[in-house]
């Protein structure tokens, strides 16, 4: 899954072909027509009502998509920001909870395995860092 550039509509398609969801089915779920389904199919872009309902029928969370390309493509915090916001805490941690899904490292761990980029280049780009990195290889060979 290409998670840098999201066509929100193909994928929801493509989960409700693997599902075999009947298309009167949805019809009847989102009160709308077949060509009105399709047009939500065809769109790169949908509302976050529209997205949640689909989460909902398809069983799966479209959010996640974004939530991960977030993760591998957001620019890294500013230092200034951090010191600005625990200078009142001196003694405030920011603890950082394992926020890789298994999507996120199939990804990665695919682009390693098929030299589209060096673990060096995935470093850097991502931001993952080089023990995490190397654990994920270890625990999931390819």
């Amino acid at each position: 899954m290409n998670f840098k550039d999201i066509h929100i509509g193909s994928l929801i398609s493509q989960h409700a072909e693997k599902y075999s969801i009947e298309i009167s089915r949805i019809c009847k779920f989102f009160k709308c027509s077949e060509r009105e389904i399709e047009a939500m199919y065809e769109s790169e872009n949908l509302g976050t009502d529209i997205l949640l309902k689909w989460s909902k029928l398809l069983e799966y969370d479209f959010f996640r998509i974004y939530s991960q390309h977030l993760v591998l493509y957001s620019p890294p915090k500013s230092q200034n920001l951090n010191q600005r916001r625990d200078a009142g805490n001196p003694k405030s941690v920011e603890f950082r909870k394992s926020v890789y899904t298994k999507e996120i490292i199939d990804f990665i761990l695919d682009l390693v395995a098929s030299g589209e980029k060096s673990k060096a280049q995935i470093i850097e780009e991502y931001k993952i860092p080089k023990t995490t990195l190397y654990k994920w290889i270890k625990k999931h060979p390819r």
